[in-house]
């Protein structure tokens, strides 16, 4: 992280920051806060910690990873030499503003579903930002959510392209358990009643219900309980599931709702740094 982190500031500085050095000695030294201009919840802890580790400069918490944060709430103190305050500043609010978003976006919709069902687990998808993935899984984690893969390695899971070229479900399903450890999943996304059927009864782990209406995953799960397929499989939706929608997808027997919306369309919470 720290290598990654350090990229992320020089890109901004260049060469060096033109106006601070131009203004402030090099050997002025600051103490400065960051406060929030919004509710939500605080990501980001790790974040700060690294980049003030980097630029030697001394922090204070005063809230820490998953607290409620309100409108003009002090989150944290740094003091140390202005010119390294002032080189960090805006590389680690965008960071933590955008952390402190999905946070609160996956907190609040996780409240939503567990006011009907608190069984049900809020998982993210890999529609990250490239380079902030990292960051934007840690978030889900801090806001209550399930981080669902980090990379590709992390299980199988047969989508629609790979049946394409393998041309048929259950010999791509037989080839994953072939290939793998015992000790990984397989998910497989399906988009019919009949995909579903034929994953859970090849062995998947997991079968996703992908841009299914309600109304369709009543059906699947109707059928797979009635073939007594249910045991052990976890039935996840995902597709089109948004804040506003989501409720209408807490149906009983699903496992899992996963969102891309928690990380492509998190609003950054607003945060500021100024100088005390």
């Amino acid at each position: 992280m720290k290598n990654k982190l350090l990229r992320m500031i020089n890109e901004d500085v260049g060469v060096e920051d033109l106006t601070t050095c131009a203004l402030i000695n090099e050997n002025h030294t600051s103490k400065a806060e960051i406060i929030t201009r919004e509710k939500g919840v605080f990501a980001g802890l790790k974040v700060v910690k690294e980049i003030c580790d980097l630029y030697g400069l001394k922090y204070e918490f005063i809230k820490k990873d998953g607290d409620i944060i309100n409108s003009d709430d002090r989150i944290l103190i740094i003091e140390g030499h202005t010119r390294n305050i002032l080189a960090i500043e805006r590389t680690m609010l965008n960071l933590i503003m955008r952390m402190c978003g999905i946070a609160t976006l996956t907190y609040e919709t996780l409240n939503k579903i567990h006011s009907l069902n608190e069984d049900i687990i809020l998982a993210s998808t890999r529609k990250t930002t490239p380079g902030l993935q990292v960051f934007e899984k840690e978030a889900i984690l801090i806001g209550g959510g399930d981080p669902h893969r980090f990379r590709l390695d992390d299980c199988v899971m047969i989508k629609d392209t790979h049946r394409h070229i393998v041309g048929d479900l259950k010999k791509a399903i037989s080839l994953a358990k072939n290939y793998i450890s015992f000790t990984k999943k397989i998910e497989v996304e399906v988009e019919s009643v009949d995909d579903a059927k034929i994953a859970a009864e090849s062995g998947a782990d997991i079968v996703m219900l992908d841009n299914m209406s309600p109304s369709e995953i009543k059906e699947v799960l109707l059928v797979l309980n009635d073939n007594n397929l249910r045991k052990n499989v976890l039935i996840e939706v995902s597709g089109g599931i948004t804040p506003d929608n989501v409720l209408d997808y807490v149906v009983d027997g699903v496992n899992i709702i996963s969102m891309g919306f928690l990380t492509h369309s998190a609003k950054p919470l607003d945060l500021s740094l100024e100088i005390i």
